[in-house]
């Protein structure tokens, strides 16, 4: 587990720095998600459990077959796009009875900010992050400006100064 965390949470045996973890980081932590850990995030909007993954306590683990554990809503073949696109709304709606809850619509698009930031460079992504900034609140416009200048910084050409 100490090797598979991407942020290097897991700092010695049994020792973690929930600071650095992605699962803190994306739920529970309400402010601006340090730029050092936002490339590390990935595709990741709620939590990370890479190293429940790999923990060989739960290699012994089934999937449950209780109907409460089961995806809702298509939340598990949405895209981030389609995600981000979604008004408070239909976020409250969409994830009503999912543990998705206890963050709040702002850490939501804070998150799938975050998680489009890193997304492959495409036209797509680049308009919905400014389509979405005019509107957004100041946690979120921090992370949509971060997440727009990744792509501008990979879409640049080598020798030249993105728009």
């Amino acid at each position: 587990c100490i090797d598979v965390c991407p942020t290097k949470a897991i700092v010695a045996p049994y020792e973690v720095d929930a600071r650095r973890c992605i699962s803190y980081l994306t739920i529970e932590y309400r402010g601006v998600i340090p730029e050092e850990f936002r490339t590390l995030i990935g595709n990741r909007i709620f939590g990370c459990d890479d190293c429940q993954l790999v923990c060989p306590w739960n290699r012994f683990a089934k999937l449950s077959a209780e109907k409460d554990f089961e995806p809702r809503h298509r939340l598990d073949s949405s895209s981030l796009i389609e995600l981000f696109e979604w008004s408070e709304a239909e976020f409250l709606a969409r994830t009503e009875g999912s543990a998705i809850r206890r963050i709040k619509y702002e850490q939501w698009q804070r998150n799938l900010a975050v998680s489009l930031g890193n997304a492959p460079t495409s036209r797509t992504v680049r308009e919905v992050l400014e389509k979405r900034l005019p509107g957004a609140t100041s946690l979120v416009a921090e992370h949509i400006r971060w997440a727009i200048r990744q792509h501008k910084e990979r879409f640049t050409p080598a020798g030249s100064t993105p728009d």
